[in-house]
């Protein structure tokens, strides 16, 4: 893994015994001494601390919060000059099919627009907005900082030990913060279902940041296996797993994103990337649609298993993106993409797995109830 790149805290990640993979161009932990099930169900129970820091940080600016969100929004069909200052908003790129390039994290502070874009799209990233922005907006790669996750029940009392402020936060509100005697970005967002944070610190002083948050009695490191099963179960999606350039919003599920005053009838309808074809899809329905599934039993059907309407049915309806065990939940849980006409709560579909075809059924989502601060 020589030629993988490394966060400032690959030394921390070594001493407290975490298993290295490859991972968006890094070497990340995938797990630590308690084993994907139980850092799970810690993050679940009381709080988890996940590196998060191969996600890309980015400064939009022009002369003003107003004309950085307006030219942004040529890019995405969100909601960004309406946004309020000091709150956050998830939003997507879009390409002239419709398709997703990406998704990603938007934030007004104030004088510009912060954006978290995907490791593993992030060089790409930053040279479309770079090339598809007019010249006097300033795309800025954020370096020389960290990027933390504190997610779990207990996440607000532990970092309100380091800055009583937080406890203040509400879901997607994003504010500087000292904590530990560093200047953070803090969100109070994440991945995992759970109530959390997202901290941005300065690199020399993460790990002390880290050690003081894993000093306490709640808090347990976190590796990107339990990081998985926790956003599966969250009905979140994986870019480039779940949604794709060859994906569009609507057949994702993920329409909500889509504020009123971008869509029809909106007064900044449209203007960004496939917007017709979104339109339309947002009109009449796709073809297709993501859902949460079930599988009977014990076993899980893991992404590329192929769905079909029924035991006999020749050509698939769809196919697994996501799935796993659920920790929280007791069973196996995935979500995927089928034909519109099979994608009814509670409707059977039919996985083939090792020759065989076993049921699931279609299931709302989130598996396991979100518990934000709103």
């Amino acid at each position: 893994m020589s030629d993988l790149l490394r966060t400032p805290l690959y030394a921390l990640h070594l001493e407290l015994g975490a298993k290295m993979v490859p991972f968006a161009g890094y070497e990340m932990p995938v797990q630590y001494g308690l084993g994907v099930m139980k850092e799970h169900q810690h993050c679940r129970g009381k709080a988890g601390l996940f590196d998060v820091s191969h996600m890309g940080q980015v400064r939009v600016a022009g002369k003003s919060y107003a004309q950085a969100a307006a030219a942004l929004e040529t890019l995405v069909p969100v909601d960004i000059i309406g946004l309020g200052e000091d709150r956050q908003r998830y939003g997507f790129f879009t390409n002239d099919a419709g398709g997703i390039g990406d998704d990603l994290m938007l934030s007004n502070r104030g004088d510009h627009v912060s954006v978290v874009v995907n490791a593993a799209c992030k060089a790409d990233d930053i040279a479309y907005m770079r090339s598809a922005l007019q010249a006097e907006i300033e795309v800025i790669e954020i370096t020389g900082r960290a990027l933390l996750a504190l997610q779990g029940p207990s996440a607000e009392a532990v970092l309100a030990t380091l800055n009583p402020s937080v406890r203040d936060m509400a879901f997607m509100d994003v504010a500087t913060v000292d904590l530990n005697g560093a200047e953070c970005w803090v969100s109070r967002s994440g991945y995992t279902g759970e109530d959390g944070f997202e901290i941005s610190v300065p690199e020399a002083m993460a790990p002390d940041l880290a050690r003081a948050l894993l000093a306490h009695d709640d808090v347990e490191a976190i590796g990107l296996g339990a990081r998985d099963s926790l956003r599966l179960e969250g009905g979140l999606c994986l870019y480039g797993h779940d949604i794709d350039t060859g994906t569009t919003p609507v057949e994702a599920a993920l329409t909500w994103a889509i504020q009123k005053v971008r869509r029809a009838g909106g007064a900044r309808a449209g203007g960004y990337p496939g917007a017709d074809v979104i339109k339309k899809q947002m009109s009449e329905g796709a073809a297709r649609k993501r859902v949460g599934l079930i599988p009977e039993g014990r076993a899980p059907m893991r992404e590329g298993v192929q769905l079909f309407a029924d035991e006999t049915a020749t050509d698939p309806i769809g196919h697994i993106t996501s799935g796993g065990f659920g920790p929280t939940v007791g069973h196996p849980v995935a979500m995927g993409y089928v034909a519109a006409a099979q994608s009814a709560k509670g409707n059977v579909v039919y996985g083939e797995l090792r020759g065989k075809r076993l049921p699931l059924t279609v299931s709302a989502m989130p598996f396991t109830p979100a518990n934000f601060k709103r």
